[in-house]
């Protein structure tokens, strides 16, 4: 493993007003031995050109967040994070790397739920180099690598829980949704290890079921509300059937047998549990014709 190493080599301003002192030294003293010519002023001077250029070289820019790679023919030499002007050896290869927070946004993937379920999902996400030198030498494309890995996680991780919970405490795509983000993340992250690639935050962006079964998925869940409002509704009016029975009870207003309370039941739960609402008769007769 390629582990990062600090160079931040020389500070470049102080070398670069001594470069620049020196251009118009060295080009008067060579104007003066063309002038003369005198042979060995005139190879000093050219020689003294060319170290000048030499040395030019070796300046380079670093911008905050960002990170300079320096390699000798191919060999790691370190790392430059301080900003501004540095010098280093002019032999030096220097590679840009931004340290920058990115964020990117997952395909559309289409993949089978624990239940077997085509879904639809993507996800965003949040990260950031932290080593340059393995992002640079432990893979060929650090960003194609974290958009790929990132794929590769949320596909896996899609098919290990169902897109609705149908038992209770039963982890679920649509229902548990930062507990899902934070497998997102420990998933992704654990792909980017070797790249020196920190994932800061996965979440999930798009989560549907996919168009194939979407209609009848729609219906379930409209069937699935329904029942659980008729249940919240069955259970709300034998609580009031129950409550008038004895508050009759209680204030004697009138004796009923068994039959006349079944009737009377049946219905209070027709007129409390119907969807539309109940027609009234008015019995003209006796309680019992």
């Amino acid at each position: 493993m390629i582990r990062e190493l600090s160079k931040n080599g020389i500070s470049g301003l102080p070398l670069l007003v001594v470069g620049i002192l020196l251009v118009p030294v060295t080009g008067y003293g060579l104007f003066l031995s063309i002038k003369s010519m005198f042979i060995p002023g005139l190879v000093a001077g050219v020689l003294m050109l060319i170290l000048l250029a030499f040395f030019f070289a070796g300046f380079y820019m670093v911008a905050p967040n960002e990170a300079k790679v320096l390699q000798l023919f191919g060999d790691y030499r370190g790392t430059t994070r301080t900003p501004g002007l540095r010098w280093a050896n002019p032999f030096f290869g220097k590679t840009t790397i931004s340290l920058r927070v990115r964020n990117f946004e997952t395909g559309r993937l289409k993949v089978n739920d624990l239940r077997g379920n085509p879904v639809e999902i993507a996800a965003i996400v949040v990260w950031k180099v932290i080593d340059s030198a393995e992002a640079s030498f432990q893979v060929d494309d650090y960003t194609n690598y974290v958009h790929v890995q990132s794929e590769s996680a949320l596909r896996n991780l899609a098919t290990r829980y169902p897109y609705d919970a149908h038992e209770e405490g039963e982890v679920a795509l649509s229902s548990h949704t930062a507990e899902i983000s934070g497998k997102i993340r420990e998933e992704v992250h654990e792909r980017m290890e070797k790249a020196g690639v920190e994932i800061i935050e996965a979440r999930i962006s798009h989560l549907a079921y996919s168009a194939e079964i979407a209609a009848a998925m729609l219906r379930r869940q409209q069937a699935t509300a329904v029942v659980a409002a008729r249940q919240k509704i069955v259970e709300g009016a034998v609580g009031m059937v129950e409550q008038a029975l004895e508050l009759l009870a209680e204030h004697e207003v009138l004796e009923l047998d068994e039959e006349r309370k079944a009737a009377m039941v049946s219905n209070l739960l027709v007129v409390l549990c119907a969807e539309s609402e109940a027609q009234p008769v008015v019995n003209t007769g006796s309680l019992y014709t």
